[in-house]
């Protein structure tokens, strides 16, 4: 039995060649091993890949491996077998060798490189098995590493590449930073800061299906509304974060259309744990009471978000709602705990926040200090450029003079322990890890630490589900939202995917012309 031919306009044959503009709000940091932030992630992924990849479907399959990984009966071993006849941009072989190399960077202490101890924590050596085989040596079972490895901080470069640029030095990798050279289906060509990064098709490409752009260029725009304007003006083909309210107009262009996709990111409003007021959990308590969450998401973000509840974003293996609807708005309460904590008077803070970084970023901050102000709260808002923002938000607990800042955070890997470890223990304090509002409670460590070896699913997710509890009482922040993606895209753009983690994938795009 068959099933007959669908009848409608045949799908266009996409077409080689064209470059395809991307206008995008933050510029990127780095494109080497020291990269902590997705304006990175979207461009070193073109251009140099991982072992594995975690499909927009959630699902981890190879990539440059072979097939997926054998893990030892012990846990403490995981042999990966790698494809052959890869070869990276600058003509040098992709082998164990390679793999080897860049990985010792990474756990060499000495090289600082920020995702050490979160996504190669438990690795204790790595070796070349043969030409195409690698090893990696754990203290302990370690279970998410196998979607650890799929993470774009983990891509392997060129050895020799590095080696021939001067090699790469803290905090952001330079000089190979400037120039990267992988095996991806893009080359780096050009990158003026602040303005835009340029990458050209890779011809020699491995994989089963061959870039057809002749070039991906990456445009810094970081005014929303000047992104729009040159969406609709045709200066660039696709538009990250567009406001909520542009989509309603943008949708009637007919050159135009307008792609909405989940996201694992994570938008709070973090507290200086260490520092006063905020060692108190009923301060920081009753910021999460005189924000009304809810409204922000429908008024600013024109519904295009979810209001947390939860420490990380639903879709994440080992999420688990904490308080559903998030924290309820009563100001009455904020008020009072705040009394309790000796503030009756009221308090004046400084909260940071970027701008053009998330979606409405400057606009959130603005509503925050808005419903602030009913609970006697007076808060002055603070911003900088993005590259800026990242290094005066890492400062050590002794130095900084951070009080609020905004941020966000992607579980890119797709499991809970990127999301909880990263953030929350208390070995990842800045400026060796991420949490930069210096949390620490010995129950939740150990929680964390824990989960990282329990093979069990049920149980490891009851695991979890404890230390979110434990964080969502604490209130290291003030919990806003997850993200959704609103995309513009002009209609001539075919084939493009908006990941889950905020990446655009322009490796299967073209241009309809």
């Amino acid at each position: 039995m068959s099933l007959p031919a669908a009848s409608g306009p045949a799908t266009p044959a996409p077409q080689p060649g064209g470059t395809l503009i991307v206008g995008r709000g933050a510029d990127s940091v780095t494109l080497s091993p020291y990269a902590s932030a997705s304006p990175d992630a979207e461009v070193i992924s073109h251009v140099a890949e991982t072992l594995y990849e975690l499909t927009p479907e959630g699902r981890i399959q190879p990539l440059l491996a072979e097939s997926m990984p054998q893990v030892s009966p012990d846990g403490r071993t995981m042999t990966i077998r790698l494809r052959r006849g890869i070869r990276f941009h600058d003509g040098t072989p992709f082998d164990a060798a390679a793999v080897k190399w860049n990985f010792d960077f990474i756990l060499n202490p000495e090289n600082r490189a920020p995702f050490r101890a979160i996504l190669l924590g438990e690795v204790a050596s790595v070796d070349a098995v043969d030409t195409y085989t690698v090893r990696l040596n754990l203290r302990r079972p370690f279970v998410p590493l196998l979607a650890h490895l799929t993470h774009d901080f983990l891509a392997i470069h060129s050895p020799t590449a590095v080696q021939r640029a001067g090699g790469m030095r803290p905090p952001t990798g330079e000089p190979y930073g400037r120039q990267p050279v992988g095996t991806g289906p893009f080359r780096f060509r050009e990158w003026v800061r602040g303005d835009r990064i340029v990458l050209e098709r890779n011809p020699d490409y491995w994989g089963p299906r061959k870039p057809l752009l002749d070039q991906v260029v990456w445009r810094v725009i970081p005014d929303d509304g000047a992104r729009v304007l040159a969406l609709e003006g045709g200066q660039i083909h696709v538009a990250v974060r567009v406001p909520p309210r542009e989509t309603t107009r943008l949708a009637l262009n007919r050159a135009l259309r307008i792609d909405r996709t989940s996201s694992v990111r994570t938008i709070y409003i973090a507290f200086n744990n260490q520092k006063a007021p905020f060692t108190d959990p009923r301060v920081r308590q009753a910021f999460n009471y005189a924000v009304n969450k809810r409204a922000i998401v429908q008024t600013v973000l024109g519904g295009a978000a979810r209001v947390s509840d939860a420490p990380i974003s639903p879709g994440i293996v080992g999420y688990s709602a904490i308080q559903p609807g998030g924290w309820p708005h009563d100001v009455n309460r904020a008020r009072q705990l705040l009394a309790e904590a000796g503030h009756g008077g009221g308090l004046n803070v400084t909260i940071l926040h970027p701008t053009g970084r998330y979606v409405q970023d400057a606009a959130v901050a603005a509503a925050v200090q808005a419903q602030l102000r009913a609970a006697g709260i007076n808060a002055r808002l603070q911003t900088m450029e993005w590259a800026a923002y990242l290094s005066f938000t890492n400062q050590p607990v002794d130095r900084t003079p951070v009080e609020m800042f905004m941020l966000g955070w992607g579980t890119v890997t797709g499991d809970a322990d990127y999301g909880l470890f990263s953030l929350f223990h208390s070995s990842q304090w800045a400026p060796a890890g991420f949490n930069r509002f210096f949390y620490r409670n010995p129950q939740v460590d150990q929680l964390l630490e824990e989960a990282r070896s329990i093979t069990d699913s049920a149980r490891r997710a009851a695991t979890y589900r404890q230390a979110m509890e434990i964080i969502w009482r604490d209130a290291p922040w003030l919990f806003l939202h997850s993200e959704s993606q609103v995309t513009g895209l002009r209609r001539e753009v075919q084939g493009l995917v908006v990941h889950p983690t905020e990446r655009i994938l322009a490796h299967r795009a073209w241009l309809r012309r």
